[in-house]
């Protein structure tokens, strides 16, 4: 199987490519964008996400998210002529609520706000450090590069969170 970039970026405005990709002045004027875009994720989860959608909801979203942000992130990466440019950050938008799959386990036994700074934590490291084979994904063709390395980060978070608090209920129940 051959992933390709999607076309439909290609006919709209070099200004609209870029101010979708970096979330406006978000990107290209805040230091760290990844940070701020993750954040931006966060409240993206939590307006959209938090307590409304069930898994099934929550991975349809996700999947579209993760379809725009190819097309996009992609697109800019070509108008920009750099690959995976620090300033596009709607990849780490888009890829930020997969940290929290499966969010009523999550939520149920710690503070909500508790779970929501471990996830933006976690996130962060996987993002910035890409262990476990998640740097080799930055390899995939334009847009699939930028954002699947991000989901992969995200799910890393999302399962370190839930061994996380198997480990805390054990210790508890000790």
């Amino acid at each position: 199987m051959r992933l390709e970039q999607p076309i439909w970026p290609r006919f709209l405005t070099t200004r609209t490519v870029l101010r979708l990709a970096t979330l406006g002045p978000v990107g290209r004027r805040l230091p760290a964008p990844g940070t701020w875009g993750s954040a931006a994720g966060l409240v993206y989860f939590m307006v959209f996400y938090l307590g409304r959608l069930g898994l099934v909801g929550t991975l349809l979203l996700a999947a579209a998210g993760a379809y725009l942000a190819v097309a996009i992130c992609g697109e800019a990466e070509f108008r920009l002529a750099r690959k995976d440019p620090g300033e596009v950050i709607l990849d780490e938008v888009v890829a930020m609520p997969l940290c929290f799959l499966g969010w009523p386990a999550l939520a149920g036994s710690l503070p909500v706000w508790a779970v929501l700074l471990a996830g933006f934590a976690l996130f962060r490291f996987y993002d910035i450090l890409k262990p476990l084979g998640i740097r080799r994904l930055q390899d995939l063709p334009g847009g699939w590069g930028v954002v699947v390395d991000d989901l992969a980060a995200a799910l890393a978070s999302c399962a370190t969170l839930h061994a996380g608090l198997g480990l805390w209920r054990l210790w508890l129940a000790r």
